[in-house]
């Protein structure tokens, strides 16, 4: 394409008329006319207002097909977005499978007279969170680095798109309700059916019962966290603010990160000194990292509400 073709398709990409670009750029109509005809040639303090508005690089601007270039940014930023939130979920899912199955290892161990069997699903436990760390570190890394080469996304989902995935959304978040829901009853019940025909539940049906629960909560958070990264990644507008140095949603984000990456950190520390100190590695302990997400999630609900106040 050439210059003029590139201009008007990016004026009508961004629903400009030339007498709207005419008045940002503080020069008449017919200029711009001449300019999308290549009967003109823009100044370069022009051409550097055009590619500043449009977020694009001079050099393609001038010498490219800057419509190809929009090809390009869907299908890097749809192929990224969808990698981050299956692995971001899968490191959530990992860690609490990791509780599911240590559970299920204990109740075995137990069940068949091995003392040290509480140690062994400790350690099991350890290896998932710690192939879980890794994840969130080499995505947050990929992430960051993704963000920084692609401070700003062009909005190009159509609606029938926005809408096809707020019902695969809706489907999700009531598909992980679901699961915990049917977690609560299946424990409940188990457990009420065990009392009534031995009496005392055995130590092991407590460890297989928990082992179940845990893994259809596995399943719902990691739906819930999917879900929500997913809604992100459709919110352009919201990504452009986030990384608009200028804007408030920039400090905005910094804001929340923060604050998530503290209490994060304090849960961390607080698990390592129960399990070195008080040898508690167990679930009491393992709680502690569902309640910092959760507490991260309304510590961001409170940044927000109060930023929109």
């Amino acid at each position: 394409m050439s210059l003029g073709e590139n201009l008007q398709f990016l004026r009508k990409r961004n629903e400009l008329t030339q007498e709207d670009l005419a008045e940002k750029l503080e020069v008449s109509r017919q200029s711009v006319s001449k300019w999308e005809s290549d009967t003109a040639y823009p100044e370069m303090d022009k051409l550097i207002q055009l590619s500043q508005m449009f977020h694009v690089k001079l050099d393609d601007l001038i010498q490219k097909d800057v419509s190809t270039l929009y090809v390009e940014d869907k299908a890097d930023y749809d192929r990224h977005m969808n990698l981050f939130s299956k692995m971001i979920a899968l490191g959530v899912g990992l860690i609490l499978f990791g509780i599911s199955f240590m559970q299920f290892l204990e109740g075995i161990l137990i069940g068949i007279g091995i003392t040290a069997g509480e140690d062994i699903g400790n350690t099991v436990f350890l290896i998932f969170v710690v192939v879980a760390v890794a994840i969130f570190i080499i995505m947050g890394l990929q992430h960051s680095n993704f963000e920084r080469k692609n401070p700003y996304i062009e909005n190009f989902y159509s609606e029938e798109e926005l809408d096809f995935f707020h019902k695969k959304y809706t489907i999700m978040i009531t598909s992980g309700v679901v699961m915990i829901l049917i977690g609560v009853i299946l424990t409940s019940g188990a457990d009420a059916v065990c009392s009534e025909i031995f009496g005392d539940i055995p130590v092991s049906f407590e460890y297989y019962s928990g082992s179940v629960f845990f893994f259809l909560l596995t399943i719902a958070v990691s739906l819930f966290v999917y879900a929500g990264m997913q809604k992100e990644k459709y919110d352009i507008d919201e990504y452009n603010r986030k990384h608009d140095k200028e804007s408030e949603g920039y400090k905005v984000s910094q804001i929340k990160g923060t604050i998530s990456a503290c209490i994060m950190m304090t849960a961390l520390i607080v698990y390592l000194i129960l399990g070195f100190v008080f040898d508690l590695w167990g679930v009491p302990s393992i709680v502690l990292f569902p309640a910092a997400g959760i507490g991260c999630g309304i510590a961001c609900l409170i940044v927000d509400a109060k930023h929109k106040r």
